[in-house]
């Protein structure tokens, strides 16, 4: 198709504009290209990448956030793993494992720093109700019933 500007007055006319029609086919024959009759098949060809199984550890985050969110390192691995699974919907692999590695980082860490926690509230609750019970069994005298 050619793009530079033509003129609609044309000489073999007789200077009238050419008919609507008649610029309507030669558009339609340029468009189509070759005729019919021609057995050009063209194929096209989609290469698509293998399944790569990216763990984006979403769960995993979500359970740290619910139940174990010490200093927020729970929602933090949350929001790293819905990047790492925004990542492998787009297919960039490479971030999506770079996310889900920072996420998974984060919820080994979480899960670490939230069972010392326990750990160290069940000694003090322990220890402190040793020492209240010893305190007030030893203030109270036995009646020997």
């Amino acid at each position: 198709m050619n793009h530079t500007s033509q003129a609609f007055v044309n000489a073999a006319t007789g200077g009238q504009p050419p008919n609507y029609e008649r610029i309507k086919e030669e558009y339609e024959v340029s468009e189509l290209g070759a005729p019919h009759g021609s057995a050009s098949v063209r194929t096209t060809v989609i290469n698509m990448p293998r399944e790569v199984s990216v763990p984006d550890h979403v769960v995993w985050s979500l359970f740290n956030t619910l139940f174990f969110n010490a200093c927020c390192l729970g929602f933090i691995a949350y929001a790293y793993s819905v990047k790492s699974r925004d990542r492998k919907m787009v297919g960039d692999v490479i971030g999506a494992q770079a996310y889900a590695s920072t996420a998974k980082c984060l919820n080994i860490s979480s899960l670490i720093f939230s069972v010392l926690m326990v750990i160290i509230c069940i000694i003090i609750f322990s220890t402190t109700s040793a020492v209240v019970f010893q305190s007030l069994s030893q203030r109270t005298p036995h009646s020997g019933f």
